[in-house]
């Protein structure tokens, strides 16, 4: 709903359609509405992840194409690899980074994924760290922590 609903408002703003320059920016602004979405609702990355990824999938439906050169070849292969074991093709939103293999992290990519994997955590309202250390420091209510004395 999120993605259909963009793209309608790029077509009937064409100012904005023109702001957001190439395809690309405009499908990761649209995928990452879908994504944050899901992952909010599901307190899940790779669910949010899946939303990016549907996302895609229904803009180059609907426009034919998602951006530039080769760069949206992450967006098209995404879904099939989202549950996949290897890490070079499945990895959790929380274990991704700016050298994860086979994903061209441009024109915003980076910043979405990030946002996905956040929105889960913001979603179990929990702690968005890898860090079992950080982990354990918020694990109890009733202790207290405060980052301005770690040295």
């Amino acid at each position: 709903p999120h993605h259909s609903y963009g793209m309608e408002q790029y077509e009937q703003f064409p100012t904005t359609l023109e702001s957001h320059f190439g395809g690309s920016q405009r499908a990761s602004v649209l995928a990452a509405a879908s994504g944050i979405s899901c992952a909010l609702a599901t307190a899940n990355s790779n669910a949010g992840l899946n939303g990016w990824y549907m996302s895609m999938l229904a803009h180059k439906e609907g426009w034919s194409r998602l951006g530039f050169f080769g760069y949206d070849l992450q967006d098209q292969c995404g879904s099939t690899n989202s549950m996949s074991i290897r890490p070079d093709e499945g990895c959790i939103g929380e274990l991704r980074g700016p050298n994860y293999p086979n994903y061209a992290m441009n024109v915003g990519h980076q910043g979405e994924y990030a946002a996905i994997a956040a929105a889960s955590h913001y979603g179990r309202q929990d702690a968005w760290t890898l860090s079992p250390l950080i982990k354990i420091c918020f694990a109890d209510p009733s202790l207290k922590f405060d980052f301005s004395r770690v040295v």
